[in-house]
């Protein structure tokens, strides 16, 4: 009886693997890594209106953190912000985590009372960026939503603003400002093919077909500093660069713009308009001043660079799915022989 089990057990292993391999993207002949999730997360049944009612009833938050195997920006969020034991021992104090696959067939209960699949949730939630972090109030709103990785002093800032329930005080951005101080060279980098003050986004050249990118940036800023320094300094990323029409918007500056669709606000008060929680952040516009994508949180080179091919070639219309499309270009680069740093 007992070898029946196991030989059962076996094939349920077997043909759900084979399932999450059919489902998942391809990742090249070297097999995705799995991140081992820490133990302290919550094991859910997945009925996200239960999950909500029972973190209300301990005073903690529910938080969503959406991953994939094989993301290394996923090992980091574990690694480097979990692995720190004060940044943990906040999330658990403050937050029941239940960790979503982007990929995962598990069953999930979503707010509407609908069974679907995880990787349905992730899909219906928008979620395009591994790891995004979604925390959520007593009612099941956002509070906070992090669309990316985030660096540790950042993080633990994001938990201090959600955990304090601030969310209707004041702006995540501010906040963060004000809280989350890093060394950095304290300027906005020249670049030759930035726009020219006062910006007018929604004046476009005659017969310019190029897509509209808008850098949301501050003078202290660590990863801004990296961006210029290490990314845009890339030939593949350069190259790409040169497929936009680009402008830099500074999110503590008071200066006058017009916006692409016409509006004239300050560059600070745009900021907030859009919701932008993350510096550099890079938002993609058409010809008619519609945003069709946005980053906004950290990557290095490759990932950058995919997000402006997404746009300038096109595939975000085709492929309404980024982890998707990155997938398959890393696939067919290393087809032709390439290497692919995804973090270098």
């Amino acid at each position: 009886m007992r070898a029946l089990i196991f030989l059962l057990l076996l094939f349920h292993a077997f043909v759900t693997g084979a399932v999450h391999a059919a489902d998942a993207p391809a990742h090249g002949a070297t097999p995705p890594q799995v991140h081992q999730l820490p133990a302290w997360f919550k094991d859910s049944f997945l009925d996200i209106r239960e999950d909500i009612g029972e973190a209300s009833k301990s005073k903690r938050r529910l938080m969503f953190y959406f991953y994939q195997d094989g993301c290394p920006y996923c090992s980091k969020l574990l690694n480097e912000n979990f692995g720190q034991k004060t940044i943990a021992d906040k999330t658990r104090q403050h937050f029941d985590v239940i960790a979503i696959n982007i990929w995962g067939d598990r069953e999930v209960t979503d707010f509407n009372g609908r069974t679907i699949s995880e990787k349905a949730f992730a899909k219906a939630l928008g979620v395009q960026f591994t790891p995004s972090l979604l925390m959520l109030d007593e009612k099941g709103d956002t509070a906070l939503r992090l669309n990316g990785y985030t660096p540790p002093h950042q993080f633990s800032a994001a938990l201090d603003y959600v955990s304090q329930r601030l969310e209707k005080k004041q702006k995540y951005i501010d906040y963060l400002r004000a809280h989350a101080s890093e060394p950095a060279t304290g300027q906005l980098h020249p670049e030759p093919w930035l726009m020219s003050s006062p910006l007018n986004l929604a004046a476009r050249a005659t017969g310019d077909k190029k897509p509209l990118l808008v850098l949301f940036e501050q003078k202290v800023c660590a990863a801004c500093d990296e961006m210029h320094r290490d990314a845009f300094t890339r030939p593949e990323v350069a190259d790409l660069l040169r497929k936009f029409q680009i402008a830099r918007v500074d999110i503590a500056s008071g200066e006058a713009l017009k916006t692409p669709t016409g509006s004239t606000l300050s560059m600070r008060d745009w900021t907030r308009k859009l919701n932008i929680i993350y510096t550099p952040s890079l938002l993609y516009f058409d010809q008619t001043g519609k945003e069709i994508f946005r980053v906004e949180g950290y990557l290095r080179p490759f990932h950058l660079s995919s997000s402006l091919d997404y746009v300038a070639s096109g595939e975000y219309l085709r492929q309404p799915e980024f982890q998707r499309f990155i997938e398959a270009r890393a696939t067919a680069r290393r087809a032709k022989g390439e290497r692919v740093e995804l973090m270098k």
